[in-house]
């Protein structure tokens, strides 16, 4: 079997339910070319299921080729008539969980999962201000539920304390901090799935 791992990946269209099944087939008999089709149309779309599990772009990578390495070493056992898709799916869902058990029993793994959840997150954080995504920035907070906007805009904008914008509010700390965590999450995601957002 080739190694894709450094291969740029795009997803080939399937016009039909019938050529999946075709490549199906042909990946039971051996045929590394259906692989190859499998791979490219599916590859992507699991590759940002699993990111946002791991939140590591190198753990992604390594669970991608584990479930497509399964794949390959099960061929002979699949039935075109089934989903392809909801097998490798559930192919990839059995080796995330698994991953987070070895986690959980590893304290380096678990400590390295968080610190690049923590950089990821950091790195939207960062991007979120830059100069060519303000006005979209402004218009995403402006559709924050009202205390949710004000919070933000006084914490995030403003730059004061949680303690400082408690205070004015008259609510707690913790309080001021669950309305930013909501509010970066809802900016965040937004921004992720806009066309126009600049990252880089």
């Amino acid at each position: 079997m080739r190694d894709f791992q450094s291969e740029n990946i795009t997803a080939l269209p399937f016009t039909s339910l019938y050529n999946e099944k075709e490549l199906v087939s042909q990946l039971s008999t051996g045929s590394e070319a259906a692989f190859e089709q499998l791979y490219k149309h599916y590859c992507p779309g699991l590759a940002i299921k699993l990111l946002r599990i791991t939140k590591s772009e190198q753990y992604t990578s390594d669970l991608l080729q584990e479930a497509f390495l399964r794949i390959w070493n099960r061929r002979a056992s699949l039935d075109p008539e089934k989903s392809f898709l909801s097998y490798i799916n559930t192919v990839v869902e059995h080796l995330a969980i698994d991953y987070f058990r070895k986690a959980s029993r590893d304290r380096q793994l678990m400590t390295a999962i968080k610190k690049a959840a923590i950089s990821a997150y950091d790195s939207i954080e960062e991007a979120l201000y830059r100069k060519e995504n303000a006005q979209l920035l402004h218009s995403l907070i402006n559709s924050l539920p009202p205390q949710r906007r004000q919070v933000f805009q006084l914490v995030k904008i403003e730059g004061r304390s949680y303690d400082e914008v408690g205070q004015l509010l008259n609510v707690s700390p913790s309080t001021i901090s669950d309305h930013i965590v909501k509010a970066t999450k809802q900016i965040r995601e937004c921004l992720l799935k806009h066309p126009d957002y600049a990252v880089g």
